[in-house]
């Protein structure tokens, strides 16, 4: 069972994690200790740390795929504890989640994989245009028709990226975006994520590459067996 403080919420936050730990009761890990941080609109931020860290848990938090042990963890100004399961997909549809294995269905062109995700939450409309829209805005758009086997593996990660854009969410997460691209496609993906943070979509990357943190940076929370050890407004990477 969740236990929980009464703390002081932020109608500013778009994240919040309060005094927020998380403990599995069958390994007695705590994954995470005591993680306390806002994230605003507009914010671009890297959470950084060696595989073990917490960057999984803390992103599961965020999408309530498991619920804190102590604190509270609240989501666009809702707190998850208090959300019924019924509720639970619509606020997820205002979160893009953009993973490092693509996971593009393989069977469908890159815009009929858009447009799946549009028919999947009960969109209606022009899914076709607003998919065009989405590649466009990851600079693919003449990609359309191309089916995920025809291209590069940056260019699967950008019609991920554009999946996740396809429903306009104000927060977008990305869980090691790069981690199966080398340096410069890399960077080109890091690049397109800023592009879009500067258009408004406030944007959280967990990564473990120092190069990139360093060469792009932005905030940077640093995890460490658990606990956030750094909160740094000037980013780079340092553990």
């Amino acid at each position: 069972m969740t236990r929980r403080r009464r703390e002081r919420q932020d109608p500013a936050a778009l994240v919040q994690f309060r005094q927020v730990t998380k403990t599995y009761s069958r390994t007695h890990t705590h994954a995470l200790r005591n993680i306390d941080f806002s994230i605003h609109q507009g914010e671009f931020v890297y959470i950084t740390g060696h595989s073990g860290a917490g960057k999984s848990t803390l992103l599961s938090l965020v999408l309530r795929r498991t619920l804190p042990t102590e604190g509270s963890v609240s989501i666009l100004g809702q707190d998850l504890s208090r959300v019924a399961p019924r509720r639970l997909p619509f606020l997820r549809r205002r979160i893009g989640m953009v993973f490092q294995d693509h996971r593009l269905i393989p069977s469908l062109s890159t815009l009929e994989n858009l447009v799946f995700v549009l028919r999947a939450i009960g969109e209606r409309g022009n899914l076709r245009q607003r998919g065009f829209i989405a590649l466009r805005q990851v600079g693919l758009a003449h990609k359309r028709k191309a089916f995920p086997i025809e291209l590069s593996l940056g260019e699967q990660q950008r019609v991920a990226i554009a999946r996740a854009l396809v429903t306009t969410p104000p927060l977008l997460l990305a869980d090691e975006p790069t981690g199966n691209l080398d340096l410069d496609t890399g960077w080109e993906t890091l690049e397109l994520l800023s592009d879009i943070n500067l258009q408004g979509t406030t944007v959280v990357v967990a990564t473990h590459s120092r190069d990139l943190v360093d060469r792009l940076k932005r905030r940077t929370l640093v995890l460490r067996n658990g606990e956030l050890v750094r909160d740094d407004p000037a980013g780079g990477y340092s553990l």
